[in-house]
């Protein structure tokens, strides 16, 4: 599936500049970033940006795009390498590892909003992937290792913000592709 996926879309003309610009959106939790990974193999280890590494807490969830226009996009679209200091959700802090992200053919761009309006003429190719809500809130909580009264409530809030964007901005009818992300049978 994944080296079809990427023939296609490697036949598909660039539309950030030179570089192949793939959003891999979807709820939190639907299998996103394993999507994202197999993808990105599947290209010859293309480089994957993680929005999550861009937001500066809980509360940046859709207000960093500023951001990942100023560091990553903007540098990707005229040609250049793009470098970025991630967050570091326990040091609440862009302590992270420092992100190399060079202007390659392809480029995927995973986490939630990452098709957003603001960015769909300059993709080349976007999937949103889904899974049913009670898988998706077991996946994150099983994910992050958290299953505080504090975290349930940022995961709520967080899901409910998410649900609202994705009703606002349309973004599964605009996809190129809808992945079932419920049983990740395209897992490597």
């Amino acid at each position: 599936m994944f080296d079809a996926l990427a023939a296609y879309v490697m036949g598909l003309p660039p539309r950030l500049g030179d570089v192949r610009l793939i959003a891999i959106d979807g709820p939190s939790g639907a299998g996103k970033t394993s999507f994202a990974g197999c993808l990105a193999a599947a290209l010859g280890d293309a480089p994957v940006v993680h929005t999550d590494d861009l937001l500066n807490g809980w509360d940046d969830q859709f207000t960093f795009w500023a951001r990942l226009e100023e560091k990553v996009l903007a540098p990707l679209r005229q040609g250049r390498t793009a470098t970025y200091q991630g967050y570091d959700w326990d040091k609440q802090d862009f302590a992270g590892q420092t992100v190399t992200v060079p202007p390659q053919s392809a480029v995927l761009l995973e986490g939630v909003s990452a098709a957003r309006r603001e960015i769909r003429p300059e993709l080349t190719f976007s999937v949103f992937v889904d899974a049913p809500p009670g898988l998706r809130w077991e996946r994150a909580i099983s994910r992050d290792g958290d299953d505080s009264v504090a975290y349930r409530k940022y995961l709520e809030r967080w899901r409910a913000a998410e649900e609202r964007h994705f009703a606002v901005d349309d973004t599964a009818a605009h996809a190129d592709l809808i992945v079932d992300g419920a049983t990740r049978g395209w897992a490597r």
